[in-house]
């Protein structure tokens, strides 16, 4: 399969048209470009707050209500493309107020298949900034989206920093890691990419990294972003050396594709130089053998 990773800039939106329009420009680009799965980063929908106006977007509280008020029509949007370009979208995600977890919103991924069908990944640990500033909670549990493409999960930015989430998805099935990620700094970039290189590495398995790109001087919460899209698996049988597939121009907008085959996951989980995929299991009886030794 193809997949397409955007690096994703964020806009002042004069109307909902505006934004129909540029979701469409994106989608039509990668679907023409033969993409089967295209990957929007985590965050990006925040440019639907400048919908509310400028005051509304620079609020934090604000801008979350007003993004949250948008996703049900950004949703049917994107199911709307799916069907039309016969494509899987990983839509943007975006804070979402849902009564059924609280009173706080989550952050929150939708994930759209051509048939019709969706569903929904929530980030599972907040940065410093989302718990301490903006107060977006955890959400719900992980998600296996078994799809015409094979077994997909998604780790939220910071998540994919995490590789007990990524097992839990690789046990349950995942071929394929989802990383959609807002970072504001270059820093902020190499931890995720470190992070979904990492995951690629331990579960023989292949991660996409998306990121947002650019200013966005009307908000304070994603004021300024710094990534590129990226492919990455196993530097192991079957995979580049370095394990990149594909890797975009830092901070430049636009898409990244790589050709993936499931096969080759598989392949390199049965046979590959090493198989960490199936030796973590040894980890756990050893991780409580530690032994003391003083050296003086």
């Amino acid at each position: 399969m193809k997949i397409a990773t955007a690096a994703y800039p964020m806009d002042f939106l004069e109307s909902w048209t505006a934004y129909e329009d540029k979701l469409a420009r994106w989608v039509s680009e990668a679907a023409e470009a033969g993409a089967e799965l295209l990957v929007f980063p985590e965050y990006g929908a925040m440019e639907l707050s400048t919908l509310a106006g400028s005051d509304a977007a620079a609020d934090l509280e604000r801008s979350a209500h007003a993004v949250s008020d948008r996703v049900p029509e950004a949703n049917a949007l994107h199911a709307r493309l799916a069907a039309e370009h016969g494509v899987h979208i990983l839509g943007a995600s975006a804070p979402v107020f849902d009564p059924a977890l609280g009173p706080r919103p989550v952050n929150r991924a939708h994930f759209f298949a051509p048939s019709g069908a969706s569903g929904h990944q929530d980030k599972q640990i907040m940065t410093r900034f989302e718990r301490e500033e903006w107060s977006i909670a955890p959400g719900g549990p992980l998600t296996l989206f078994d799809t015409a493409l094979g077994k997909i999960g998604v780790l939220i930015c910071y998540d994919a920093e995490y590789p007990l989430f990524a097992r839990a998805l690789v046990e349950a099935g995942a071929e394929i890691l989802l990383v959609p990620s807002c970072t504001e700094k270059r820093r902020g970039y190499w931890r995720v990419r470190i992070g979904a290189m990492a995951r690629a590495l331990e579960q023989q398995c292949v991660a996409v990294m998306s990121s947002t790109v650019g200013d966005a001087a009307w908000s304070y919460a994603v004021d300024t972003n710094s990534g590129a899209g990226g492919v990455f698996g196993p530097p192991d049988t079957g995979f580049p050396e370095d394990g990149v597939l594909a890797v975009g121009e830092l901070d430049r907008p636009g898409w990244t594709c790589a050709e993936v085959d499931p096969a080759a996951i598989a392949h390199v989980r049965a046979d590959g130089v090493v198989l960490n995929m199936t030796h973590w299991q040894e980890q756990p009886p050893r991780i409580g053998e530690v032994t003391r030794v003083a050296l003086g």
